[in-house]
């Protein structure tokens, strides 16, 4: 499954406890849900990144769309295959999502190298 551990206890306690306590929550089917339990819209969404990401010290041009092509490639240099990729994304043609695996390794990783927190750590 490409979901860690940690993001299925964060899902699970917001389930048990974050979500119950909505004010004038109404019953949805979606995960993430606004302050009156509706679903949340795309607009909505792009404002939590740009709002979290800038307080994270995230450059400003994090979006959901970055966020998602990161997602894509990790999973794709890690070793997952193409087609669960594709349906994970939602992509109906295999060609829209093979524009991942043309990602530069020396690229992502001169890109690691410069902006992940672990890669930054001092040597010892």
């Amino acid at each position: 499954m490409p979901v860690g551990r940690p993001a299925l206890a964060a899902v699970a306690a917001w389930l048990a406890r974050g979500r119950p306590e909505l004010p004038g929550r109404r019953p949805s089917a979606a995960l993430f849900v606004n302050a009156r339990g509706g679903r949340l819209s795309r607009v909505a969404v792009w404002g939590l990144v740009k709002r979290w990401g800038t307080a994270s010290g995230a450059p400003e041009s994090l979006t959901p769309h970055v966020l998602r092509h990161t997602y894509a490639t990790h999973l794709l240099e890690g070793g997952a295959d193409l087609r669960v990729v594709q349906e994970l994304l939602g992509h109906a043609a295999i060609t829209t999502t093979e524009i991942y695996t043309h990602v530069d390794r020396a690229f992502v990783a001169e890109a690691y190298r410069s902006a992940h927190p672990r890669a930054r750590r001092r040597r010892l």
